[in-house]
């Protein structure tokens, strides 16, 4: 039952086909059996803790990824020096969540401090993917999005930084949703890259996701970021109409000098995606874009979220709280501690982010970046002022094989293997859908829409989802 959407769960409970109790102990089941597969969680909860919240998710299950704070359940980020942190307040989100009577089953394996986009350096192992357990599922939201494709949860929370949820989301054959910056408060999630950081989550359809966004959506006393509630139901605005709405696409993303059969495969599903929009009464436009702009994407993402990352993590240092490796004084603690808890990975953003951060590097480096992004969001707010949204292929490629990611930069790479992150730069409501499969792994379209429309957003997901004919599909392992 955990595998079907929340509308068929509501029913089943409602006409008392199943019980909550009997919907925890499933999903608990199940993500013991996937667990040595999948490593989907780092905590997998026995004991059901239920409010009464007279709200759609009533007695549902769902889990959230282990960077966002739950008072006395382990909390780790997926790093040894946090392996034991049980932190003692609630994120906003998983209070929200409570008080709607959904319940909470475990908490999932991440990247690393939700750096990365792999699901490899979380500290309890590598996340799989469960069409194809060869394959990545992607990062750093990776034990989200496989608890969702495997039917543990209908719904699981996840962070988005650079595409940390619709990137996993589009390898895992799932809906993946960014809101608008803001939108959803972050207090109580372990920050990344504040200016970057957004609170999401995976379903298995556009209608749950706008179920679960009604719920944790508004203002907080706690997050001066967020974002007031514009009480606006998006469950309510799925069906409306969406002909004579205008989307684009980017020329030089999708223009590619490759001669991948894969990727041509990717594009031709995009395009058939794209027919179906039109099929909608929407009308979608191929524009160009500034090729300069879109390779410094990564580049710019790359300076800016390291260098934020590094100030947000400073007080992970073994004094105040979390893992400790002892020493002679404080500066041997903290040399220690900071040495042994952290990955490499971990190790060389923090590096780099120091790097950039450096008075003499500020202006050339950081700022720099900085500009960029600037110059990157006001080219889409122009577009966004003739056009509803983006279009795109959510990634250019299937889910990669372990071992075969590869740190050379190419125009694939740095273009339509980075777009996602635009959402981030200018903090615009974007959302992927699955749209098929190539090679028999699933791949998926991404709209983006202009900030503070989120609405429109999911309204016309919603509409695509139901012509490409994928909504609800679920990889039950054999």
């Amino acid at each position: 039952m955990t595998n079907k959407l929340i509308d068929e769960i509501r029913d089943a409970l409602d006409s008392r086909l199943v019980t909550s109790d009997e919907l925890f102990d499933e999903s608990v089941s199940k993500a013991y059996k996937y667990q040595d597969k999948f490593n989907c969680f780092v905590t997998i909860l026995d004991k059901k803790k239920e409010k009464k919240g007279n709200t759609v998710l009533q007695g549902i299950p769902y889990a959230l990824k282990d960077n966002i704070s739950t008072k006395g359940i382990l909390t780790t980020a997926s790093s040894n020096i946090l392996k034991d942190y049980i932190p003692l307040y609630d994120a906003t989100v998983y209070k929200k969540l409570m008080e709607a009577g959904a319940v909470l089953m475990g908490k999932t394996v991440l990247d690393e401090l939700a750096m990365g986009g792999t699901g490899t350096t979380g500290h309890t192992g590598v996340v799989r993917n469960p069409w194809n357990e060869k394959r990545m599922i992607g990062g750093s939201s990776a034990g989200s999005a496989a608890a969702v494709a495997l039917g543990i949860v209908p719904f699981a929370l996840g962070s988005d930084t650079g595409d940390s949820i619709r990137k996993p989301a589009a390898y895992g054959g799932v809906v993946g949703y960014k809101p608008t910056y803001g939108r959803i408060s972050r207090y109580g999630l372990f920050a990344f890259a504040s200016s970057l950081d957004h609170m999401g989550l995976f379903a298995r359809s556009v209608k749950d996701v706008s179920y679960v966004m009604d719920i944790i959506k508004g203002h907080d006393d706690r997050d001066m970021t967020s974002l007031p509630d514009e009480d606006i139901s998006y469950v309510d605005n799925l069906d409306n109409d969406v002909k004579g709405k205008k989307l684009f696409y980017i020329k030089e993303a999708v223009e590619i000098d490759n001669d991948s059969e894969e990727l041509k495969l990717i594009l031709d599903n995009f395009y058939k995606a794209i027919d179906e929009c039109k099929s909608l009464g929407m009308e979608v436009v191929e524009v160009s874009f500034r090729k300069d702009l879109l390779e410094a994407i990564y580049p710019s993402y790359m300076c800016i979220s390291c260098a934020e990352a590094t100030s947000n993590n400073s007080n992970l240092t073994g004094i105040p709280f979390g893992y400790r490796v002892e020493g002679n004084n404080v500066n041997e603690i903290m040399m220690k501690t900071r040495t042994e808890g952290f990955s490499e990975l971990i190790k060389r953003r923090f590096v780099l982010g120091s790097y950039v951060l450096q008075k003499e590097n500020q202006e050339k480096l950081f700022l720099n970046a900085c500009r960029i992004r600037r110059l990157i969001v006001d080219n889409m707010n122009e577009l966004f002022k003739e056009y509803d949204a983006l279009i795109m292929p959510s990634a250019g490629d299937i889910a990669p094989l372990f071992g075969n990611v590869s740190d050379k930069l190419s125009d694939e790479y740095l273009i339509l293997g980075n777009h996602l992150a635009i959402g981030n730069f200018g903090g615009f409501p974007s959302i992927s859908i699955p749209s098929g499969f190539v090679n028999d792994m699933p791949v998926s379209v991404n709209i983006t829409g202009r900030a503070k429309e989120d609405y429109l957003v999911l309204n016309m997901a919603s509409k695509l989802e139901e012509a490409l004919g994928f909504k609800g599909q679920v990889k039950v392992d054999e």
